[in-house]
């Protein structure tokens, strides 16, 4: 993860949904940590993000937030290297989120793989919602509002990146300008750190070893 231009920049966020596991570590805190010092990097508090599936448990997001920055600080990430914030306090982040789902077509959306995977693997839960189909073009504008070059990811996450090019690169045909860039995944040491049934590490598969 070497880069010759120290000034690029990475926009990264965690969503604040419970306990973080070694998942977490290994798949994107570690790799914050070697970031912080080659890059400008924003690393965000994703409440918004947290109630694409946990939007009937607010207090679950409340309680976790500040405990996770905890747990990025104890892990070597430093607000002296790195811009750490809360995405609900960036109000201007929800703003370009409306204007780029005026002009993204619903197919775009339902194509992304993640989207179906899932819907079939927390069935208990209600994910027939915008926000829930909605969630990588919320990604899209965490990402491009501050003009992100890279975003660290796992492969799971590559079909995301590529969508919120395609989104800039409308909004860019529609409204005449260039103002955002179109950002580049970095894919991440050990994103797939496999939990105790074998499938990805994740609190919503309650597979997780903390």
């Amino acid at each position: 993860m070497k880069s010759n231009n120290p000034k690029k920049t990475i926009v990264s966020g965690m969503r604040p949904t419970g306990l973080l596991h070694l998942g977490h570590y290994f798949g994107v805190l570690k790799n914050w940590v070697e970031l912080q010092s080659q890059f400008n990097c924003y690393f965000f508090v994703a409440n918004w993000h947290s109630l694409t599936t946990e939007y009937s448990k607010p207090e679950i997001i409340r309680e976790s937030q500040y405990q996770m920055v905890i747990d990025w600080l104890a892990s070597g990430v430093d607000p002296q290297n790195a811009v750490l914030f809360l995405q609900s306090d960036v109000l201007e982040q929800a703003e370009l989120h409306v204007l780029f789902s005026m002009i993204t077509p619903i197919s775009w959306l339902e194509r992304v793989p993640s989207y179906k995977e899932l819907q079939l693997e927390l069935k208990e839960k209600d994910l027939s919602t915008y926000g829930f189909l909605g969630y990588p073009l919320l990604q899209t504008a965490d990402v491009a509002i501050y003009k992100a070059d890279f975003v660290p990811v796992g492969q799971d996450q590559v079909a995301h990146i590529e969508l919120s090019r395609e989104v800039i690169r409308r909004f860019h045909h529609i409204y005449k300008t260039e103002i955002f860039p179109e950002p580049q995944p970095l894919l991440t040491k050990a994103s797939k750190l496999p939990g105790l049934d074998g499938r990805k590490m994740s609190k919503s598969y309650h597979n997780s070893i903390y």
